[in-house]
């Protein structure tokens, strides 16, 4: 249960298990947004943030699914959480490429993901860091049990 307006930023490559965790963990107290639904929205962008901006502003907690790879994704997604007093977590799926291609390989129709989007989420895909204005910081795995362990993330230096 959260006890302050949250907003949950997910990092990670396509097919790293960031829907399942969502799914599992964040969705039974925050609002899903994903522009995996609405892909053929126009500016699918600018659909994301007014989701993300009208749940905040209903004083619902908000979870981010998408690759979110770098500061260019989740630095306007801060700002609209800092703008509505809400705490600002990532979790970080760390990238295992080669797992990754073969959980998109398995996936059908719309879900997979052509190989080469991974390829270049990988070369965009950035460690998040707590200077980059998130509050709480998480690692996120497989349990190999079907779940995930979730730790604070280990910061560099």
């Amino acid at each position: 249960m959260v006890e302050k307006l949250e907003l949950a930023v997910l990092i990670g490559l396509q097919a790293s298990g960031k829907t399942t965790f969502c799914q599992g963990v964040l969705a039974v107290d925050h609002v899903v947004v994903s522009k995996d639904a609405f892909p053929n929205a126009r500016d699918r962008q600018r659909r994301q943030m007014q989701l993300v901006k009208a749940a905040l502003e209903a004083g619902a907690c908000v979870v981010v699914d998408n690759t979110n790879p770098s500061p260019q994704e989740w630095q306007p997604l801060i700002e609209m959480a800092r703008a509505s007093d809400a705490a600002t977590v990532g979790y970080c799926f760390p990238p295992d490429l080669r797992a990754a291609l073969g959980r998109n390989a398995a996936r059908e129709g719309r879900a997979r993901v052509p190989d080469v989007g991974l390829f270049a989420t990988v070369k965009r895909l950035q460690r998040p860091q707590p200077a980059d204005g998130f509050d709480r910081l998480y690692e996120v795995r497989f349990d190999g049990k079907g779940g995930f362990h979730v730790e604070p993330m280990p910061q560099d230096g």
